[in-house]
């Protein structure tokens, strides 16, 4: 109880003269349980689940719901994680203890946009959350890029890794060798999972249908192409660490491309330094006994080609298939990271069957009504804040553009959650209005005919996949369509 005999709920302050009028704007006149804040995310990606988290924790009295378009939640840390690194998806068990908080609440299979649009939910809810990252490619805008054997990394990795969307890509594999173009952290993945020992996969989540691919693979050989050189490679040490040390594989690396790096490296800093160190070693170091040998028995190749950008990929007489890929020779206008690629005039010809780009991935407006900057493909915002829309927040790659690891994900929403409660705390945001949230969406929904899935369903899907996997021996067998999905959350 307060000091005089008033009742204090989570979150308020202890009433104080000159309080009660406050709190009766606050409520609109109403009991003040009735005025709790409520929130809706829409995706739950790290983004979602990251915002959602920070808002549990430092609102002791506002109520979340995460709306998902796919029935299984987790976003790319499900479908972008690669197969091989289990222990960059651990942060699915914070996002479960989120998403059963008691003030949490998660419908799955609800399209925003198409199945209840942001104004309805603007509507229901005091503040709406855009979280739904990034489900675009970035075209190469090259002549060819829409020919058999061209696919997008998002495409693939989603093929890989059980998209309901990429389940029918079916890949062909059939060809020596693979040209991926960009030198992030998902081309190195994709690298790797092409070349990787079966031995290897065998143990992962990956889907079946693709380790029955990769089986059957005649790749050989993966070249990664980037317009710059070794100093601005885009990718972690630890991505290329594992594919320096990827079993059955040597590396292929052009000696000219290294000219001038070594001088460079007294200027980098310290995360930059130690990965240019290890591109010299292992493109220009005399190789150990232990390490010649290990080459010598590699079946496998794969390298980085700097200095190149793609011009046209190539096609076959009947003019559908990929037979090689053209690539524009650059020279660099400037030093360090901010140097610019310039075309030099030159080209080279690469023979290869299968090309990858992976070059960025790409958010796109989901509803008219919200503000969007096609040029940059983001949600305008300060701090999270939507431009010129009162109550809409965005968080993650929608916010930022595509760009970071999960953990740059996580810092990024924590600052819109940050900004949402301080909206909440200064009245920037009106609380003044009872909102009935999940209870008037439902109603929609059930009246349109949409069945959500809630976490529990979820728990249903998620058991069934892991004692499919237990079968044969991997953490779990995906379930690839939407449809078995939602059959196996009804059961």
């Amino acid at each position: 109880m307060g000091g005089h005999g008033v009742l204090l709920l989570p979150g308020l302050r202890r009433w104080t003269p000159g309080r009660s009028a406050w709190m009766s704007r606050l409520c609109g006149g109403v009991r003040f349980s009735s005025c709790t804040p409520k929130v809706c995310i829409v995706g739950s990606g790290p983004a979602g689940f990251y915002t959602a988290q920070h808002l549990l924790k430092t609102h002791q009295n506002v109520h979340v719901d995460i709306y998902e378009r796919l029935p299984v939640p987790f976003g790319l840390v499900r479908f972008g994680v690669a197969p091989d690194h289990p222990e960059v998806k651990n942060v699915i068990n914070t996002f479960t203890q989120t998403a059963k908080h008691s003030r949490c609440r998660f419908y799955g299979n609800v399209n925003v946009g198409k199945d209840v649009s942001v104004g309805e939910l603007k509507q229901a809810y005091h503040a709406v959350v855009l979280s739904y990252g990034a489900e675009g490619n970035r075209s190469m805008g090259v002549p060819g890029e829409g020919l058999a054997g061209v696919y997008s990394a998002k495409d693939f990795v989603g093929w890989y890794n059980g998209h309901p969307s990429c389940r029918e890509l079916n890949p062909d594999l059939n060809c020596e060798t693979a040209v991926i173009l960009g030198q992030g952290n998902v081309a190195l993945d994709v690298a790797r999972v092409l070349l990787s020992p079966i031995d290897i996969l065998k143990k992962t989540d990956i889907t079946q249908p693709a380790l029955e691919a990769l089986v059957r693979s005649q790749i050989r050989r993966v070249l990664i192409v980037g317009r710059r050189g070794p100093v601005q490679v885009a990718c972690t040490i630890k991505e290329l660490r594992e594919m320096v040390n990827l079993p059955g594989t040597k590396s292929e690396m052009v000696e000219a491309d290294f000219d001038g790096v070594t001088e460079a490296l007294k200027d980098l800093p310290r995360p930059r330094k130690r990965l240019t160190e290890l591109l010299l070693k292992t493109a220009l170091d005399t190789p150990g006994d232990k390490e010649q040998q290990r080459r010598h028995q590699a079946s496998r190749t794969w390298g980085f080609r700097f200095f190149r950008s793609p011009s046209e990929v190539l096609a076959d007489a009947d003019g559908n298939k990929t037979v090689g890929i053209r690539l524009a020779v650059t020279r660099l206008e400037g030093s360090g990271e901010g140097a610019r690629a310039v075309l030099t005039g030159e080209v080279e010809d690469v023979t290869c069957g299968l090309v990858i780009s992976s070059i960025g991935y790409k958010s796109h407006p989901i509803d008219p009504s919200v503000p969007f900057d096609t040029r940059r493909a983001v949600i305008p915002n300060t701090m999270g804040r939507v431009k010129q829309a009162t109550g809409l927040y965005c968080s993650g790659w929608l916010k930022t553009g595509p760009t970071g690891v999960i953990a740059t994900t996580m810092n990024n929403s924590f600052d819109t959650a940050r900004s949402l409660v301080e909206d909440m705390e200064s009245e920037a945001l009106d609380l003044s209005s009872v909102k009935t949230g999940s209870e008037v969406i439902s109603a929609l929904l059930e009246e349109r005919g949409v069945k959500s899935v809630s976490f529990s369903d979820w728990e249903k899907i998620d058991s069934v996949e892991m004692s499919r996997g237990e079968a044969s021996g991997k953490p779990r067998e995906k379930i690839l369509t939407v449809e078995e999905m939602i059959q196996v959350a009804r059961t």
